[in-house]
C-alpha cells in the first residue's frame, strides 16, 4: 500500500496544537486530542436567506449581506415599498416618495441614494431620494430622466451610468451618460463605451465597475471601469446577459442571474478579479430583473423575476480556505 511519505514525500507531522498559518492541503495529526486534521478549500456557495415581504423586480439596492436595503420595484404597478435586511429577515422600512422600479441605488442601510426609474405607463423619473435608515427625504434630480440604470458609491458620493431615455410605447433609446452626485446635485462624468440599460454595478464613485446590460441589437457581456473621469474596457462577462445583479468592488466583483439568450433566464455567477471573470458557484433560484448589494465573498441577492415575481433571498459565500477534521466517511 502506498504511504503518505511516498505520495507528499514527507510524513504525516504530529503536533501539540493546529499550526498557526497551515499551507493548503496541508495535513497534521494533533496528538493533544488525537485527531487527524488537514487544511483545505471549501467552494464557493450560495445559501437561503429569508424572503422579502413583497415579491417584486427591478428594485434599487444598497448595502451589505447583514444590512442591506432593497426600495421601490415592481410587480404589476411601481412600488414605493423599503425593506430592510438584518442577515435572516427583512422588516419595513420607510416608504420612499416617488414609486417606481428599474432606478439606481448606491450607498448604505442608513445612508442610501435612490434615483431614476420607470414610474408607471409613459412616466420615466429623474428624482433622486435619500434615505436616513428610517425616511426618505428629497435629493438633487438627475440631469436625464432614465430607468434601467446602474448605481455605485455612496449617498454623498454617488454615480449612476446607463439606462434608457424613451418610455414605452416609444423605442428603446440606450444611453451611455455618467452622472456624479455630490450630496445634493448631479454633474455629467464621463460617457460609457458602450450604451445599455438594466445593466449592474458596483464600487465607489471614482473606481467604478459597470457590467451587463441590454445593447443593440442585444445583451452583452461588456465591462468597463470608471477612474472617476472616464470609462475603461475591462474582460467581458462568460454569460452576457441584462437585467442581472452585482456586488463587491471594481476590483473584486460578483455577478449573478439575469437575462440570457436562450433558455433566457440564468442563474450564474461569476466573480472578476478586474481584469477577467470566472465561473463560479450558480444561484438557487434562477431569475433576472434581481437586486443586490454586499462583496464579493459575502454577496446578497433578492427579489427579481422567475416569473411571475420573486421575494427569494440568497446569501454567497465566497471560497476560503479552513481547517476540517479528517475522517474515514
Amino acid at each position: 500500500m502506498t504511504t503518505f511519505k511516498e505520495i507528499r514525500g514527507t510524513a504525516v507531522q504530529s503536533v501539540s496544537s493546529d499550526p498557526s498559518n497551515p499551507e493548503e492541503g496541508q495535513i497534521w495529526y494533533n496528538n493533544t486530542i488525537g485527531v487527524l486534521k488537514g487544511y483545505q478549500l471549501v467552494a464557493a456557495a450560495w445559501a437561503a436567506g429569508g424572503n422579502l415581504t413583497t415579491a417584486r423586480f427591478g428594485m434599487g439596492e444598497a448595502g451589505t449581506q447583514t444590512a442591506g436595503l432593497g426600495f421601490g420595484g415592481s410587480t404589476t404597478v411601481s412600488l414605493n415599498a423599503t425593506e430592510e435586511y438584518d442577515g435572516s429577515t427583512w422588516s419595513p422600512g420607510g416608504n420612499m416618495s416617488t414609486a417606481r422600479h428599474q432606478l439606481g441605488g448606491a450607498g448604505t442601510q442608513t445612508a442610501g441614494l435612490g434615483f431614476g426609474g420607470y414610474v408607471n405607463g409613459t412616466t420615466l423619473s429623474s428624482a433622486t431620494e435619500e434615505y436616513n435608515g428610517s425616511t426618505w427625504g428629497p435629493g438633487g434630480n438627475l440631469g436625464t430622466a432614465r430607468y434601467g440604470i446602474a448605481g455605485a458609491g455612496t449617498q454623498t458620493a454617488g454615480l449612476g451610468f446607463g439606462g434608457s431615455t424613451t418610455a414605452f410605447p416609444s423605442p428603446t433609446t440606450r444611453t451611455t451618460a455618467t452622472e456624479e452626485y455630490d450630496g445634493s446635485a448631479w454633474t455629467a462624468g464621463g460617457n460609457l463605451n458602450t450604451a445599455r440599460l438594466v445593466l449592474a454595478g458596483c464600487g465607489i464613485q471614482t473606481a467604478a465597475l459597470g457590467f451587463g446590460g441590454s445593447a443593440a441589437p442585444g445583451v452583452t457581456g461588456a465591462t468597463e471601469s470608471y477612474n472617476g473621469t472616464s470609462w475603461t474596457t475591462g474582460g467581458s462577462l462568460n454569460t452576457a446577459r441584462s437585467g442581472l445583479g452585482g456586488a463587491g468592488t471594481q476590483t473584486a466583483a460578483l455577478a449573478f442571474g439575469g437575462s440570457a439568450p436562450p433558455p433566457g433566464f440564468s442563474n450564474a455567477t461569476e466573480q472578476y478579479n478586474g481584469t477577467s471573470w470566472t465561473t463560479t458557484t450558480p444561484l438557487t433560484t434562477t431569475r433576472r430583473d434581481i437586486s443586490g448589494c454586499g462583496t464579493q465573498t459575502a454577496g446578497l441577492a433578492f427579489g427579481g423575476t422567475v416569473p411571475p415575481f420573486s421575494a427569494a433571498t440568497e446569501e454567497f459565500t465566497g471560497a476560503f480556505l479552513s481547517t476540517k477534521k479528517i475522517t474515514t466517511s
